[in-house]
Parts: structure tokens; sequence; C-alpha cells
């Protein structure tokens, strides 16, 4: 993988996406002729380069890029940023704590009882997250420049007690136009749910990278308020998803994301990576 990985370097942002996309979406991406959002994803990628966004997908720099924007009362709390993966100090840490790369996306590590948690497994976890760059296996420019760290944030979990739902508005222009909701990713056993919705909260007959919930997920009090957050956060860009939770009725800010997947997993039915592909305007 790390031969594949740097050979990967050596090509071009075009060819090298043509390829991926290819491999993944197992059909050929047509540069003059994008339609569909999954192919809008990648010319993006190559073409919607703002200093701007290397700070809106660092985990710890878009802190204070959010906070200007909408209120310091929608970030979780932060309990410690380090240069290196020794510098964490796990004795520091209360009971319960989140940690991630600043400059990754996806490597998490979640402790819910430091009795049971195992610092030497976390550490080697993300030693392996830190050295990678997310960069160069997907071309997703943001990510290229973002200083390594590692952030460490309060554990936050909502009314059901035991996960956090993550509430991921799709933004084209500044304008929500729909969102999914993540659910069960923290249940041992259990594949994590993406359950589609409008802006009125109807639920979407779509998939995508995972299965709907076979349980109903009711409309969180704050939605009103977050599809207003999401259109403030997501001013001036042509499409940007952004992640928010709900505790208990207080909304909180959790990324920023320009690539939903990389672009390169499948809409079931296909109709709705047309129909995302028609809002974002190239």
């Amino acid at each position: 993988m790390r031969i594949v990985a740097m050979m990967a370097r050596l090509f071009p942002d075009r060819l090298y996406l043509s390829l991926y996309y290819r491999l993944n979406m197992r059909k050929r991406l047509d540069w003059n002729n994008l339609q569909t959002y999954n192919e809008k994803l990648q010319w993006l990628k190559i073409h919607n380069r703002v200093s701007e966004m290397t700070t809106m997908v660092d985990k710890y720099a878009v802190k204070q890029y959010v906070a200007e924007r909408i209120g310091k009362e929608y970030i979780i709390p932060t309990l410690g940023i380090y240069d290196t993966v020794d510098e964490i100090d796990f004795e520091a840490l209360p009971n319960q704590f989140v940690l991630k790369c600043t400059h990754d996306s996806g490597g998490l590590v979640i402790c819910t009882d430091k009795s049971t948690f195992d610092p030497k497994a976390a550490r080697a976890k993300l030693r392996k997250f830190y050295k990678r760059s997310y960069f160069w296996y997907n071309r997703e420019w943001p990510y290229k420049d973002v200083p390594r760290r590692i952030i460490a944030e309060k554990y936050m979990v909502d009314e059901s007690g035991d996960e956090l739902k993550d509430y991921k508005f799709f933004c084209f222009d500044g304008e929500p136009k729909l969102l999914y909701i993540a659910t069960d990713r923290s249940c041992e056993g259990e594949e994590t749910k993406f359950d589609f919705f409008d802006m009125d909260f109807n639920h979407l007959s779509m998939r995508n990278g995972h299965p709907n919930s076979p349980r109903p997920i009711a409309c969180p009090p704050s939605f009103e308020k977050m599809k207003a957050l999401a259109a403030k956060l997501s001013k001036g860009q042509p499409h940007v998803r952004v992640d928010l939770y709900d505790v208990n009725g207080q909304v909180y800010f959790g990324e920023l994301t320009f690539y939903h997947w990389s672009g390169v997993v499948p809409f079931e039915p296909e109709e709705w990576d047309y129909t995302l592909g028609s809002w974002i305007k190239l």
C-alpha cells in the first residue's frame, strides 16, 4: 500500500482522478460532459482551490473560523492540542474524551471510560492517521497543507445516551438542499445507517454508502436553527456539506466536508446523483 501511494504521486491530478473514479465507480469520467454530483466533485477538487478551504477542513483552526461566523456557543470544547502523538498526556484528560488528527478525515479515538482505555493502542492508531497524507489518496486539495496535530475534544452524547447523531446538510451556494442523518455509528456489531431528508424533513427514498435505519427518526427540535446555521457556514461555496449535532436542543458544529465520500460512492437510485449534480454550478 505504501509503494502504491508513493507511485500515485507521480500522476497529475486529472489523470489520477480519472483512474480513481473509474476504479471506484466502474465507469469513465467524461471531463467534457460532467453531469452528476460525483463527477462534479472531481472537477471541484482541481478547479475550486481557495486558501480559506485549508482552514475550513483543519479540525482545530476551523473552530475559530466557525465561531467568528455563528458564535462560540456552537463549538465543542477543546481539551488539548498536540503537535505529536507522544505529547498527549492521557492522565490529564477526563474520563471521557475524543482524539483526532487535524489534517485527516475519519480517524478517531474515542474514550468512554478510562478504566478500560488502552493508551498504547490509542497511540498506535493515532500514529497511523498522523502519518497519512489524506490529499494524495484522493486529491482533496484543502487537506494538502493542513498542519499535522492531534486535538482532544469533550465527549458528547445526545438524547439516546450512547451516541451522537450527525446531521449532515448538503449546501449549494449557501442554500441547504437536503441532509442525511447518521445513526448506529457507535453500536458494536451494527452497520452505520444513513437516512436522507428534504428541507421539510420528509424522508427520501435514497441510499448512499449505508442502508436506511429500520427505525423512524424524529425531527430534532433545532432543525430550523440548524438549517439557518448551515446556510451561514456554506455561504460563498459552490458546494460544502455542513455537519452539525443536536445535544438536548443545543446545536454544535461538527465539520465542513467539501467532497462527500470523495465523490466515488454511488447513489441509489442513480437519479439522485444527477439531481444533486444539477445543484452544483461549475
